[in-house]
Parts: C-alpha cells; structure tokens; sequence
C-alpha cells in the first residue's frame, strides 16, 4: 500500500529543457505539475476530513442534549441503533478516509515533491557554463538547491494539511454555530474578519524578513565551505584569524537578521493571545447569554464551547502554518536568484552530434573580449590540420587559456567561429563537442570518489583491464596499488578526497592523464600537462603523452618550452593575436618574440620577465 502511494509520482521523471520561471508562483506551478492530478484528491479528502471533525463536536454536542432528554433506563432502546451507526462510522469508516489523505499528503507529496524540486535544480544548475560557478560560492548554490526542496514541499504540504484544512473546518464551525443560533457565529465572523487582516498584514513582513535570514544563511554557508576547501592555503599563509573573522561578520549578520525574524514571532504570539480572547469570550458568552433565556440547549452550549476552544488551540497553529509559507516563500525566492538563471551556453535548436571525421579544427576570425572590450583574443584565424601537434606559445594573458575555452565551449565567443571537419561548434551538442576532447589541465581536480571512479571517468564503459593498462601508462598504477583511505579501502578503492586533496599534485595529474588516456578522443589538449610532474616521472609522461598523440590533432599550451619543442608546430600568442607560426627550428631562425622567449628561459619554464 506505501509503495502504491510512493510511486504515483516520480519525482527524477524527464523534463523539458528550459530555465524555471522566476516568479514564485510560476515556479511553484512547475513543481505542481506532476501532482496535480492527485492534488484534487488531496483536497476532496482534506475537506472531508475537516468536516467530520467539526461534526464530531456538533454530535457530541447532541449525545448531551439526548441523554438529558431521555430517561436512563430507555436510553438506549430509544437511541441505540443510531449511536451504533455513529460509533461503526468513527471505528472504521473515519480512520479510513484520514489515513487516505494521510497517504496522499506524506506518501504522494512530501515523499516525492522535495527531491523533484531539488533534482531539477541540480539539474539546471549543472547545465551552467563554468563562468556561472566561478562568480559564485559552491556551498552558497548548495545550500540554495538542498533549501529549495524542503521549502516547496513543506509549503504544499501545509496548504493541504494546515490551510484547507483549518479553512474548511473554520467554516463548518461557522455552520454550525448558525445552525444553533446565528447570533453565535457572528463574534465568530467578526473574528475571522480580525484575524485574516492581521495575519495578511503580518506575513508580508515574515516573507522580507525570511528571504533576508535566508540570504545570510546561504551567505555563512558558502563562506565556511570556502574556508574548507582552500584550508591548505589558510594554514600556509596562517590566516586562521582572517578566516574567523570573514566567517564571523557574515555570522553576526545572520544572528541580526534571525533576531528580526524572531521578534515578529513573539508580536504574533502576543497578538493573538488577544484576538483569540475576543474569540472565547464573545462566542461561549453569546451562548451562555442565550441559555439562560432558554433559547439553546446545554448540549449547543457545550458543542459550541467545544468548536470556540478547539479554534482557540488551531488559531495559533494555523497562524503558524501561514508564517511557514511566508518564510518558505522567502526561501525559494532566495533560492530562484541562482535556480532561474538562463544558462549561458546552450545547444543550438536541432543541434546534432558532432560527427569527427578527420578532426581538423579551424579558428575563423575568433574574438572574445569577456564583454570588456579589451583583452582575450582579438580575430584569431588559425588552422590546425588533422592530425598534426601545434604547441601554444605566449605570455600570460596572451589568450592561450581563452582560445582552449572556446573550443570547449565553455564559454561563446564574441565574433568569428571555430569548426571541426567543417561542423561549427555552436550548431553541435555541447556533449558530444567535448566527448571528441580529451584535456589534462594544469590543476587536474578529481572527484571526491574512488581511483576506480575517477579514472572511468574518462570511459564508464570501459572494461578493468583498460583501465590499469590506461594508469600503467601514466605512470599511476605503482602508486595506487599502495593508497589506502581512512575508511580502510585501498587500491584503486581508495577514495581521494574533495577535489583529490589525499594525492599529492603529481598523483593528482596521473590519475588525470589516465583518465583522458583511457577517454581516448580524437582531439587532445594539453594544458600545462606535466607541470605537477618531477623531472623522472615527467620523462616518462612525456614518452607516454607523445605515443597518445599519435593518430589525433593536438593543442599543447606550456610555460616550460623544452616540452613542445618536438611538437610539428608552435603558434605564437601576444595581445590575443597569432604573431608567429611555424616549427621550433623556423622559430628560432626568425629571431622573434619566441627566439626571446626561448633564450630568456630559466630552467626551462617561459619567465615572466620576458622583454617587451
């Protein structure tokens, strides 16, 4: 029966692509979607629910005024068969229509609505170019995808549970008090009337003040998470006081904000202590008053003494619910300032797989100036046939990351184009654009996962044989054997921590060069591949490297000249400009800025010192 309910919705169903709406109530709509069909149930029984409990007062309420009517000893000959029927409907009938609402409420929504809400925003967020992660805090965008989940579907689930519930019941007592005597519900009225425009008028400063409290809870979030994911530099440079106080004033501002919120609690609570006095005494006196002129019965005293009670209890939990979707409703709209933001980068509509045929890759008049107007690259045109290896050469700044990046797509250029065996890289599917790339990095970050894991990356598919014959050739296999994690796993089971802290930078590199080695693409990009590499290892690296190359079209960007000077060809960068292109030999003979750059060396890395 649970698992009936579970799965009526499945909260990881395909979505069409697209940015969530911004709106509250638009993006609130989304998540409705796949429930809605279930929410008419959800309310049909809500309502009924809510209805047999007022009744259950109004009857109780009729039980008194019939036992004060009838003698003892008739009592039940007069009155049993329908105190029979009452007492069979509340054994069984009534736990069956409740626990139905229960099983649609918990079972249908809240199991299901939570990680629909935050899947779809992992989802999204995952198809943002890689300048919308730099520009953020990680654990800020975290924290917002893990709130947003439990505000949308404690918001639901109190609306069903809390608000259509307590209006139906609210209304039903107002019935029946006017079935007794109209002069009864009318204090009722009066106070619904209160009550309505005070929390209106309230809950519009709960939901400032929640996405205020939110903010600065996102903001100490992602300001610890930073601190922990950089403690290596905190503890190198000792700025463990910079750190607490970076940490500390952002805390201070989230006690302040928390302080606000909390202060509208309590002028809540005193309030409506207040209206609900009103409440007790004008109904249960109106009731009393009219008893004593024999205009109602002891038994109508009592049920509506009852119902003015049980709303006592329910005002300030309905209060409650109300304040709750109010400081949700901050929440998520906190949340959307990074959920509804329109990627960047997206596939081109009909866009196709890219199809390598020779990878032959070609820069058409590339300009990209980060919006600046200066800087990057400025009309790049460059042809890299199929097959052959061009070292990228150039000062820092020179554009040698940012021609990289546009071809990766991880950004759009400004002008020009670049294409692959003729296939513009804007009209193809970005995954299957970088499926045909394998790059090293100079930084190769892995995953907070096993070795195992991380180095199929490169190819899940790909069998345990190629993959120790892909670490064999990087040089990795020797050293992973003897890794062991603190949970006792070892081996190619070890896991590597966040962003593989556990490793050592050489470690890190291998297992990366593994990775695109057992990726195998057609096109290779090197970016400062070794550059984590000792001069023993980085021997045989460069071995392995040039025996990978072969057979695929190669982009090489290095500081340290000595390791592209066997490529077939090196392009010179400055000022985001091709100002030299041919082999190292032609270079050299030309006597420019690569001869200077190359004669300035120091160690074999390209100095910073290089003359203008």
């Amino acid at each position: 029966m649970f698992r009936h309910f579970e799965n009526l919705v499945d909260p990881f169903q395909p979505t069409a692509d697209g940015t969530p709406p911004s709106a509250l109530w638009a993006y609130l709509r989304t998540q409705f979607q796949p429930f809605k069909k279930y929410m008419v149930w959800m309310a049909l029984s809500g309502v009924t629910v809510a209805l047999i409990e007022s009744g259950l007062i109004f009857y109780s309420g009729r039980v008194i005024d019939l036992m004060t009517e009838a003698e003892a000893g008739a009592f039940w000959d007069v009155h049993g068969v329908e105190l029979l029927l009452a007492a069979l409907f509340i054994l069984f009938l009534r736990p069956l229509i409740i626990t139905l609402n229960h099983l649609l409420l918990e079972q249908t929504l809240a199991g299901n609505m939570q990680e629909q809400v935050r899947w779809r925003a992992h989802k999204h967020l995952l198809g943002q170019s890689s300048s919308f992660f730099q520009n953020d805090f990680a654990g800020r965008l975290s924290n917002r995808v893990m709130q947003m989940g439990p505000a949308v579907e404690d918001s639901t689930y109190m609306a069903f549970e809390g608000v259509w519930y307590s209006v139906t019941y609210v209304l039903g007592a107002m019935v029946i008090l006017g079935q007794i005597d109209v002069r009864i519900a009318l204090p009722l009225a009066l106070w619904l009337v209160v009550y309505i425009g005070y929390t209106r008028s309230v809950a519009v400063r709960v939901a400032t003040a929640s996405e205020k409290w939110s903010d600065a809870r996102s903001l100490v979030t992602g300001r610890v998470v930073d601190a922990y994911a950089n403690i290596e530099s905190v503890k190198l440079f000792a700025s463990g006081d910079r750190e607490e106080a970076y940490v500390l004033s952002a805390m201070r501002r989230l006690r302040l904000r928390f302080q606000r919120f909390l202060r509208l609690m309590t002028e809540l609570s005193l309030a409506l202590t207040a209206i609900n006095g009103l409440l007790i005494v004008g109904v249960v006196g109106s009731a009393v008053w009219l008893w004593t002129h024999g205009e109602v019965t002891v038994g109508q005293v009592a049920a509506a003494s009852a119902l003015t009670i049980r709303l006592n209890g329910m005002s300030g939990w309905i209060l409650w619910v109300i304040i709750r979707l109010f400081e949700h409703a901050g929440v998520i709209r906190e949340g959307l300032r990074s959920i509804a933001v329109p990627h960047a980068v997206t596939d081109a509509e009909g866009a196709k797989p890219l199809v390598v045929r020779e990878a032959r890759i070609q820069f058409r008049g590339l300009t990209h100036h980060y919006g600046r107007g200066h800087g990057g690259l400025d009309g790049v045109n460059l042809e890299i046939p199929a097959g052959q290896r061009v070292g990228l050469v150039g000062r820092s700044g020179a554009g040698k990351s940012s021609l990289v990046n546009l071809l990766l797509r991880f950004r759009d250029a400004e002008a020009g184009e670049i294409l692959i065996d003729g296939q513009s890289v804007r009209e193809v599917t970005q995954d299957s654009l970088r499926g045909a790339i394998g790059m090293v990095s100079q930084d190769s970050s892995l995953l907070h996962r096993s070795v195992r894991a991380n180095i199929l990356y490169g190819r899940p598919e790909a069998s345990e044989a190629m993959m120790v014959e892909a670490a064999e050739r990087a040089e990795a296999h020797a050293f992973i054997q003897e890794l062991e994690d603190p949970q006792g796993r070892t081996g190619y089971n070890a896991h590597v921590g966040e962003r593989g802290v556990k490793l050592s930078g050489g470690q890190r590199q291998r297992i990366g060069i593994a990775r695109v080695i057992l990726k195998d693409a057609p096109i290779l990009v090197l970016d400062e591949a070794t550059s984590a590499l000792d001069s023993e290892v980085e021997a045989a690296i460069q071995d392995t490297l040039y025996g990978v190359m072969e057979g695929k079209t190669v982009i090489a960007i290095a500081h340290r000249l000595s390791t592209i000077a066997r490529m077939d060809r090196i392009v010179v960068l400055d000022e985001g400009r091709v100002v030299e292109d041919g082999s190292h030999d032609e270079l050299l003979a030309l006597g420019g800025l690569y001869a200077g750059l190359w004669a300035r060396q120091s160690g074999g890395f390209l100095g910073t010192e290089a003359a203008e």
